[in-house]
């Protein structure tokens, strides 16, 4: 299956038991609820994934269930977010080998690369499999940016197809697309960017929150890419308070507060994340119940 960068990509949860260990039942039931809400792929294993918090077992673990699970319906993604480039080029053909489809590529963890460093880093792992790739851009979150100037010397590898655009600058945007059309695909990676990078281009979305608000998500994404405006920005407004949230340091909890709200999935984390609590808690749950009300409203 090749990858159609089209659509909304939920960064996926991945769905723990109390005592932190894999809820394998819970995770192939999070993933067809998203499936049935019509999503165009699914990324595992991504940062709202908790990929650096579980043992190399476990990664592998939940993506041969997804790849399981999913069973063709949509391209399963693998994040890729290693500190070691040996540890990279392992992950991209254990995956390859695992079913999945393409590989979200963060750059290398702990250490802020230089372009040429950069630029050897992921071309050794557009080498070490046939997968599609896409690339993940947050200097922000990782201290190393993807400019274009970068991305045109990575795009000599033919399997690196596409970039996941976290670097909160929209004019980024248009500067990709405009320099390399359609042979590389923008995918917006901002949860509250998301209608600005459509009306700039972007067809597809790597969410957070669409773990939550999927449905409401796939239809956001295709009210703005068909144009419908007028009905876009009102959703948009609905849900841009939970949006927010993609955004913050403690994203991973706020989503699994906000899905366990939405479906009824645990909120358990890997440490050192903890659980929410407190006034902290409260005011996630007020914000999330806020949105689903202003959804509801909509519909009246």
């Amino acid at each position: 299956m090749q990858v159609n960068w089209k659509g909304v990509f939920p960064a996926v949860t991945t769905k723990l038991k109390d005592d932190g260990s894999l809820d394998h039942e819970a995770i192939k039931a999070g993933l067809n609820r998203l499936i049935d809400s019509g999503v165009g792929g699914v990324v595992m294993m991504g940062m709202v994934g908790e990929s650096a918090q579980l043992t190399p077992e476990e990664k592998r673990t939940v993506i041969k269930l997804a790849v399981e699970t999913v069973n063709g319906r949509v391209p399963v993604i693998a994040g890729l977010a290693e500190a070691t480039t040996a540890n990279a080029v392992q992950y991209a053909k254990d995956a390859e080998a695992l079913g999945v489809q393409g590989l979200m590529v963060f750059p290398g963890l702990t250490y802020k690369s230089d372009a040429r460093e950069t630029i050897a880093f992921y071309r050794t792992i557009a080498q070490a499999s046939t997968l599609a790739i896409l690339l993940y851009n947050n200097p922000r979150g990782y201290g190393v940016d993807l400019t274009p100037d970068v991305v045109a010397q990575l795009l000599e590898e033919p399997t690196i197809e596409a970039i996941k655009e976290e670097s909160y600058d929209t004019t980024r945007v248009t500067d990709l697309i405009s320099r390399f059309g359609d042979r590389l695909a923008v995918v917006c990676g901002v949860d509250d960017l998301v209608l600005e990078s459509v009306a700039l281009g972007v067809t597809c979305w790597v969410s957070g929150m669409a773990n939550a608000v999927p449905k409401e998500s796939v239809e956001l994404l295709n009210l703005a890419v068909t144009g419908d405006y007028e009905r876009a920005r009102k959703l948009y407004r609905a849900l841009i308070d939970v949006f927010h949230l993609d955004t913050h340091v403690k994203l991973v909890q706020y989503i699994k507060l906000a899905e366990n709200i939405t479906a009824g999935y645990s909120e358990t984390v890997k440490a050192p994340r903890l659980k929410l609590e407190g006034e902290e808690r409260q005011k996630v749950v007020a914000i999330v119940e806020k949105t689903l009300a202003n959804v509801r409203a909509l519909s009246k």
